[in-house]
């Protein structure tokens, strides 16, 4: 589990400089930010489902059914459960703070991490 959760953050760096990457090309060819941070996402997701899926969990061989409806509803929960932090966080006084976003981002990877591993890419479908 240590070895793929080393991974999964791995894939979380790479895949916040892809979406940067997206997000800069988008901006410098006239794209605005909603548009450039939508398509960052998207870019962001498929990337993420596909190195999580190869690399981190090892699975190999076509999509089975459903599997990519969970990564999203995984993502969806995911960041569900952020944003609750992020309200928490608040109240306890940390608006406009890092500290409230770190503690956010960090459930959000906790819980996007535990989701993928035990609900998306499924126990006996991948050598991790």
């Amino acid at each position: 589990m240590l070895q793929s959760a080393i991974r999964f953050g791995l894939v979380g760096i790479a895949n916040t400089l892809i979406g940067l990457a997206v997000i800069a090309a988008l901006l410098r060819a006239g794209a605005g930010d909603y548009l450039a941070n939508t398509l960052s996402y998207a870019v962001g997701l498929c990337a993420s489902f596909l190195l999580n899926r190869a690399w981190t969990f090892g699975v190999r061989g076509p999509v089975i059914a459903g599997e990519v409806q969970r990564f999203i509803a995984a993502f969806a929960l995911s960041y569900a459960a952020n944003l609750a932090m992020l309200t928490l966080m608040r109240g306890y006084g940390f608006a406009q703070s890092l500290i409230g976003q770190g503690a956010a981002m960090a459930v959000y990877s906790a819980c996007f991490f535990l989701l993928t591993r035990r609900f998306v890419f499924r126990a006996g479908t991948h050598a991790a």
